[in-house]
């Protein structure tokens, strides 16, 4: 079987993806961001058959002598690890920039100098913006309406010279607003479930009138194993989205039914965005990935839920996070 590198190995989709290829049959070599505590991030939680059959290699992708060694003697390279809280990136843009643009910089260049086979660069629904049509095609303008999304415009302009300037292998992934289990709470799906499974009875959010594209993690997994698995996509930026979208607002009473119907929602000031930067709506067309593979949508919005809440149930899991705090 061919190796793979998984970058982002570690985080939320990262370890979905790597689970899934591992799974699946791959040999998958994961990139984790190095610490002192020899931690793996969400590997650790792995089943010890799946994490035994991880070649573990630690480093940081702003590093290009790592990821050039990472990368050696893989023939495909998924490339997740980003830096992703919008919040965080008011302040620190300066790692954004660091870890977002030059980590995929650093990718790219060692792909060129490696040959490798294929490269999927991961975007977000953010470079978008507010949406000016509906649904949201990869022809729809960019805009950077944060730091972070300026950073992930970079990283894909990045990408695409590589392609036209250096015919490198390159496809640019963009899913819309993934969610699941594993997810940091600085997300709002996790920020709602985890405060009504803490028992409280007022949620704190911030804005309730921007509506998302919520995609649950195992139909995006599906969606990159989709796309690696045609030629035709490379060259090409592919959204994975449902082409449906909900309120902040309405998602919160969904929830809230779900599990505490007593709650009620305030709006805390600290958690609002600026409001030129808030990105009012976004909903995403999965035509050009219909067309190009087999991929369909498995997952209702409730049927995601449910499996996230149930997920966060387990007060292993729950006890990970911190619900009373606002995690930027």
């Amino acid at each position: 079987m061919k190796k793979v590198l998984v970058t982002g190995a570690d985080g939320f989709i990262g370890s979905h993806l790597t689970e899934a290829l591992v799974e699946n049959g791959y040999d998958v070599r994961a990139f984790v961001y190095y610490n002192s505590f020899n931690h793996w991030g969400w590997i650790d939680s792995f089943e010890e058959d799946v994490r035994s059959r991880l070649d573990i290699f630690t480093g940081d992708v702003r590093d290009p002598n790592g990821v050039r060694t990472a990368m050696e003697g893989c023939d495909t390279v998924f490339h997740l690890a980003a830096l992703i809280g919008i919040p965080f990136s008011y302040h620190s843009p300066d790692s954004y920039v660091d870890t977002n643009i030059k980590g995929t910089l650093n990718v790219l260049q060692a792909a060129r100098q490696l040959k490798t086979e294929r490269i999927f660069v991961t975007s977000t629904s953010e470079v978008y913006g507010t949406a000016e049509f509906i649904p949201i095609t990869e022809e729809h303008p960019m805009q950077g309406q944060s730091p972070y999304s300026a950073s992930k415009i970079g990283a894909d302009r990045i990408a695409e010279s590589f392609y036209r300037s250096f015919d490198l292998p390159v496809t640019i992934v963009r899913p819309f607003n993934t969610y699941g289990p594993r997810q940091s709470a600085r997300a709002v799906i996790p920020t709602i479930i985890t405060q009504l499974q803490s028992g409280y009875e007022a949620i704190k959010l911030g804005d309730l009138g921007p509506t998302r594209d919520f995609l649950y993690v195992r139909d995006t997994v599906s969606g990159f194993l989709e796309i690696a698995g045609t030629s035709e996509s490379i060259g090409e930026e592919i959204n994975i989205a449902t082409g449906s979208d909900i309120s902040i607002g309405e998602l919160a009473e969904t929830i809230i039914r779900m599990i505490n119907p007593g709650a009620k929602v305030e709006q805390e000031e600290e958690r609002f965005r600026p409001d030129k930067s808030e990105v009012q709506r976004l909903c995403g067309s999965n035509d050009k990935l219909k067309r190009l593979t087999g991929w369909k949508q498995e997952y209702s919005l409730e049927e995601g839920l449910t499996k996230t809440i149930e997920w966060f149930g387990d007060e292993s899991n729950l006890k990970k996070y911190k619900p009373g705090r606002y995690n930027v």
